[in-house]
Formats: structure tokens, C-alpha cells, sequence
């Protein structure tokens, strides 16, 4: 396939040359002395009083020589593993959000711990998502508990590779205990990890935080999969241009992903991204913004440069409901992205600019996954479909609706779509003229209706809830009216 590119090979370069030159004269202030402390050793200039660590251009061409060509989530389900670039595209849920749209009284709300146990369910039962990257917070997590009240009810619900973060070392291990647990032991969980740890250790711009570094470089240590995300936003922590904030935002990922082989040469990673421009009518954020597909289409060149998986948050919007701004926000990035060769996107369920999870947006965007992976998936030239011998067959003026062929390829020809109405209007007026919402929540109404028959075994949820006294229920339900 080939790629939509938005930079000739010159400007790939120069984008290359001036993230060196502000790696090298600007610097990144490292606020985790660990890291700092690896830098140091690593022959980076660090200032010990304003925590500024520049870095020769020869320390980074050496290490992203080690950069690895691939990503592999893992699941309960091993048919659910996922490997990129080899998978792409690998559609994930977009992630984090501290509010959801009731499914029943359609008001916006704080979600809670069974939230993520329905969203997990049915993110399992949704053919065109990979990954579950843990959609929500959860309100009633109890005191020590936070972390672990978004992943057991993510473990228990979905056997498809979980991915989230945590907001402390604390929770970090107490989550690693967990799916060690869920794994079978700590040996079983080192060669099956379960979880992608994901984390935003740069801070746009050009800080690096104590906490998620933290984090990640315990888990690059212990080989344990994990990358991180860039976030630069036009106009308020990277320069208002499209090409100034990809050049910002490229040398963040250097200096993290340069730390990551640092620590552990060869440790896999994505070069992850969620740039985007700020509206200064208001200094609003837009992630639903046109630029926000074209930043994200120029970080995909330079993944291609590095020789690295590329991905991030992607598709998102900042409607409040999933009205036609929802739609062409969403289409339009994503099917950006995708072209210009992204291999990950983040990108199902929420709305309101990241900020509340809709159950039927999430529906929605597994359709437009569903849609996005044809793209990739054109058939190759063959005799069976080149079908010279049915066109001869039936010949002029004829039919090919009770063809054999026709029979044997109307799955895997056409995307057979359950929300995109199709219907004669006459039909749709019938039926009391539903729209896309109301058809996908349907679909949800559906699923959550009925017994999950992937819910984690017994005996394994019961060793669970022994070590981790008071953990909230995480049982997947749809709520009765």
C-alpha cells in the first residue's frame, strides 16, 4: 500500500535536523533523577541546578539505531494478540475519560467501576476493535484503589489485550500484581504480559515529569511493554505552525524513546502522538480538529523515518453528542490517518473533546474501524477474483446474483454494516425512523443483555478479590429501568 505524505524526503530530514538542533541546544528539563542520572551516564550534558539535560547529536543516532521495528499487544485471548505494523490498522478505544453519557438516562455523568465492566464486555463483542485501552475513571474507586478499580473490571470483562496507565508507582505494582494473578503467577505473566502500560512522561514543552518517567522506566527495565505519548498543542505549548510543533514534538519523542534504549537497547515502542492545535478564539483544545489529522499523518512520516510502529489518539471529537460534527470529525481524521500509514488509532467511544464515554459512539466507531480496515485489506490479483471465467459465464446483459461466486465471496467482498442504514426510506419511516444513535444503542442494549461467557474463571477472580480486600464488584450488567 502505498502512503499519503505530506512531507517530500528533503523536509523529512529537516524535521529530523531540527529536533536534533533543539535537543541539543534547547534541552529537555528532567524533573526524575533517575533519569537524569541515566542521561548522565550516557555522555548528555546535565545541569544539576536547572535539571536541563541537552544531548550531543551522536548520543541520539546511536540509540535510535537500537529502536525496534514492532509492537505487540497481548490478551487473555492469545487469537486477540496484536502485532504492528504486520496487524495494522489496530483500533483501540480512546481512553481516560472522567465522565459517561447514562446509556439509560442519556445525562452526563461521573462514571463509576461497573461502567468499565459493561464498556469492557462490550468492547470484547466488538469485532472491529483490537485493543482495550481502559475507556473511563472510576467515581466509587475506594481509597488505595484507583488504579485497580479500572483494570480488574477491564481483566475480568475482556479477554483482547487491556491497555491503560496508573497514577503511582503504588498502583503500578499493585496492577502488575493483578494481572499477575490473572496470568497464572509472576513467571506466566513475564512471558504473557496482559497489560500495555501507556504514559505521557514528556510535557509539552520539553519537560519530562517525575512520575510517568518513573514509571516507565520500571517497566522498560522489567520488560514489560510500555510507550509513551507526545502531546504538544499549537498555540499554547508548542509553536502556533504545523511544522514548528512537529519538529517540537519529534524531539520529545527522541528524548523519551532515547531514554527507553538507554535503560534496555531493543525495548519495543510506538511513536505515539496526540498533537493538536488550539483554537485562540478561546484557547480551547481540539482534539476534533482537521489538524489534528494532519499532525498526526507528519508523525506517521517520521515513525516511517525511524523505523518504528506509529499511532495515537486519533478520530476524536469535540461534539457532545453523536451528531454529523461526531461523524466528520471522526471520519475524517481517522481515514487521514490510516492512509498516511498509521498503524494504531486510539480512537472509540468518547466525546466532548475526551472527556465523557458514549456507549453508542462506541458502536459507531467500531463500524468506522470496521470500514477503515478495508482500506488496507484490498484484495490482491488473483484468478478467483479477477473472475475472468464467471464475466465469460455470464456473459452480456446477464445476472450474477445466484452465481456461485457471487455466493462465496458476498461476505468477504462487502462490509455488511448494522448501523449505517440501508434501507428503503419507506422501511426506515416504518420502523420509526431511527437514527445512527438510536440504531447503535440498540446493538448495545444487545450485547449487555445477555451472560458474558468470557468473564474471568472463578476460581481466578476469587484469588483476586482474597489479595485485594474491599475491590469493587466488576461485574458487567446492563442496568434494569
Amino acid at each position: 500500500m502505498q502512503f499519503a505524505e505530506l512531507l517530500d524526503s528533503l523536509e523529512v530530514q529537516e524535521i529530523h535536523r531540527a529536533s536534533m538542533e533543539i535537543l541539543e541546544q534547547v534541552g529537555i528539563r528532567v524533573q526524575n533523577e533517575k533519569a537524569r542520572q541515566t542521561f548522565t551516564r550516557h555522555n548528555c550534558q546535565v545541569d544539576s541546578n536547572s535539571h536541563i539535560v541537552k544531548f550531543p547529536p551522536q548520543v541520539v543516532e546511536e540509540y535510535r539505531q537500537a529502536f525496534s521495528p514492532s509492537f505487540t499487544f497481548k490478551g487473555r485471548n492469545p487469537d486477540f494478540d496484536r502485532t504492528i505494523p504486520g496487524d495494522r490498522p489496530v483500533i483501540v478505544t480512546a481512553s481516560s475519560a472522567p465522565n459517561i453519557l447514562d446509556p439509560v438516562t442519556a445525562k452526563e455523568r461521573r462514571a463509576t467501576s461497573h461502567d468499565m465492566a459493561n464498556i469492557a464486555f462490550l468492547i470484547n463483542e466488538l469485532s472491529g476493535y483490537d485493543v482495550f485501552s481502559i475507556s473511563t475513571l472510576a467515581d466509587d474507586a475506594p481509597k488505595g484503589q484507583f488504579s485497580l478499580s479500572r483494570f480488574y473490571p477491564a481483566l475480568k470483562n475482556c479477554t483482547k489485550p487491556v491497555r491503560g496507565n496508573t497514577a503511582s508507582m503504588k498502583d503500578l505494582l499493585d496492577v502488575l500484581e493483578l494481572g499477575a494473578i490473572v496470568a497464572g503467577g509472576k513467571e506466566a505473566y513475564a512471558e504473557r504480559p496482559l497489560i500495555t502500560h501507556h504514559c505521557c512522561p514528556v510535557i509539552s514543552p520539553l519537560t519530562m515529569d517525575v512520575d510517568s518517567t518513573e514509571s516507565l522506566i520500571y517497566l522498560v527495565e522489567n520488560k514489560l511493554p510500555a510507550y509513551g505519548t507526545i502531546v504538544p498543542n499549537a498555540g499554547l505549548t508548542a509553536p502556533m505552525s504545523l511544522i514548528g510543533s512537529l519538529a517540537l514534538g519529534n524531539a520529545e519523542f527522541l528524548a523519551m524513546s532515547v531514554l527507553m534504549q538507554m535503560i534496555r537497547p531493543g525495548a519495543p515502542l510506538i511513536y505515539a502522538t496526540l498533537s493538536t492545535v488550539a483554537d485562540l478564539r478561546s484557547g480551547i483544545y481540539t482534539p476534533g480538529a482537521v489538524e489534528t489529522a494532519l499532525m498526526h499523518m507528519a508523525h506517521c512520516q517520521m515513525a516511517r523515518f525511524y523505523g518504528v510502529p506509529s499511532g495515537g489518539y486519533i478520530g476524536l471529537t469535540n461534539a457532545h453528542s453523536n451528531d454529523a460534527q461526531s461523524g466528520y470529525e471522526s471520519g475524517i481524521g481517522t481515514t487521514g490517518a490510516v492512509l498516511a500509514g498509521s498503524d494504531m488509532l486510539n480512537m472509540g467511544g468518547l466525546l466532548d473533546s475526551l472527556l465523557a464515554f458514549d456507549f453508542a459512539k462506541a458502536v459507531i466507531d467500531n463500524e468506522i474501524g470496521l470500514m477503515l480496515k478495508r482500506f488496507v485489506g484490498f484484495p490482491r490479483v488473483d484468478p478467483d477474483r479477477l473472475a475472468l471465467d464467471v464475466i465469460k459465464q455470464v456473459g452480456v446483459g446477464g445476472s450474477y446474483m445466484e452465481n456461485s461466486h457471487t455466493m462465496a465471496h458476498m461476505r468477504d467482498t462487502a462490509l455488511l454494516t448494522r448501523i449505517a442504514n440501508r434501507e428503503m426510506r419507506t422501511t426506515w419511516e416504518d420502523a420509526g425512523r431511527p437514527d445512527a444513535h438510536s440504531r447503535a444503542l440498540k446493538q448495545v442494549q444487545t450485547i449487555l443483555g445477555r451472560d458474558n461467557p468470557n468473564r474471568l474463571p472463578n476460581e481466578i477472580d476469587a484469588r483476586v478479590r482474597g489479595r485485594f480486600a474491599g475491590l469493587v464488584a466488576g461485574e458487567a450488567r446492563w442496568p434494569t429501568i
